[in-house]
């Protein structure tokens, strides 16, 4: 059986760690995975809408392909200033990419980011100037450890709506048979709902493990109109709905690896929130490997399992951070699991 790491976590993926910060004022947070190695990564983009931030360097022939941190920010295009604070602390600490060691030149931090609009989601967003998002993502990276991770209200999930209800943080991994680990990281402010409309099952309820989401499945008898959305956002704002996802593994996959293994995390979305990857979305999955455990020949088809797995636990992360937020919101129904 496919079982959870010891902290249901992308941290059980050795070598991450996550931190987190918010500003309950401004009902806003930011969210940060770093590596204390540089790790390979690679990006996948399929919403309408998307923000990001050095997504052009995953690409593939760029010249690093390595990052020393990836951030997840709330606050529209606002949010992107959470990397300056988090490229600035790891330079000050000697972390970046150079090209040879000169004296009195500091390396360059690798830090590609992704925001979610949570700007209409309440909170007093009147900052002028001084928008919160470079204190944040500092006070997140300090914040880092690899310990479990807060879920629910917290981070770049603090003032996030999945669909009407309360979105939030999420996160969980999964270990193979064969030892390789899987790790997601997801804040989910979609325009998509992440329940079954009349019931309190998630869509993504066939992947849970062990009731970590609450347990509820759909009445065997019920039946599902596929144009009913329930919860979504009816009344969407263009730029106003992203989910944006971190999916980790300690196999050793190269760039290219690494993209099919973004673009088939990108199916765990779709296996979670309906509908998604809208022309309001700015979904984002960034994929990275610890390269800790070499990759099983045929490669290929580790991939394809590697892939086919941080789907179901991409799944189950926006699941759990939907679930948690809603307990922890005080909203009509935050007591049932949806």
């Amino acid at each position: 059986m496919t079982t959870p790491g010891p902290h249901n976590a992308i941290t059980d993926i050795d070598g991450l760690e996550v931190g987190q910060a918010q500003d309950a004022r401004a009902r806003t947070g930011v969210t940060v995975l770093h590596a204390r190695r540089p790790v390979k990564a690679a990006i996948d983009v399929r919403g309408g809408g998307p923000g990001t931030r050095e997504s052009d360097a995953l690409a593939p022939g760029g010249l690093v392909g390595e990052v020393d941190a990836i951030v997840l920010s709330g606050g529209s295009v606002y949010g992107l200033a959470a990397a300056d604070g988090v490229c600035a602390a790891l330079g000050a600490k000697g972390r970046g990419f150079a090209l040879a060691d000169l004296p009195g030149v500091p390396a360059s931090p690798i830090v590609p980011a992704a925001i979610l609009y949570d700007l209409a989601n309440g909170g007093d967003k009147a900052w002028g100037e001084h928008p919160p998002y470079r204190a944040l993502g500092v006070e997140a990276l300090s914040a880092a450890s690899a310990g479990a991770v807060r879920l629910g209200r917290a981070g770049a999930g603090y003032g996030a709506r999945a669909g009407t209800d309360a979105g939030g943080t999420g996160s969980a991994s999964a270990i193979t048979r064969d030892g390789y680990g899987v790790g997601a990281l997801v804040c989910v402010n979609s325009f998509g709902a992440v329940c079954i409309p009349g019931t309190d099952a998630f869509w993504a309820h066939p992947f849970e493990i062990d009731g970590e989401f609450g347990g509820a499945r759909p009445p065997a008898n019920h039946r599902f109109d596929p144009q009913d959305w329930g919860a979504a956002k009816l009344d969407p704002r263009p730029g106003g709905n992203t989910t944006i996802a971190i999916v980790a593994t300690d196999a050793a996959l190269d760039r290219d690896g690494l993209r099919r293994l973004a673009v088939m995390a990108q199916d765990g979305l779709a296996r979670a929130i309906r509908p998604v990857h809208s022309p309001f979305d700015g979904d984002v999955v960034f994929a990275v490997s610890t390269g800790a455990r070499p990759l099983a020949e045929p490669a290929a088809l580790t991939i394809a399992r590697l892939g086919a797995l941080a789907a179901d636990t991409l799944a189950r992360a926006v699941a759990r951070g939907v679930y948690e937020a809603g307990r922890q919101s005080g909203e009509p129904g935050s007591a049932r699991s949806c």
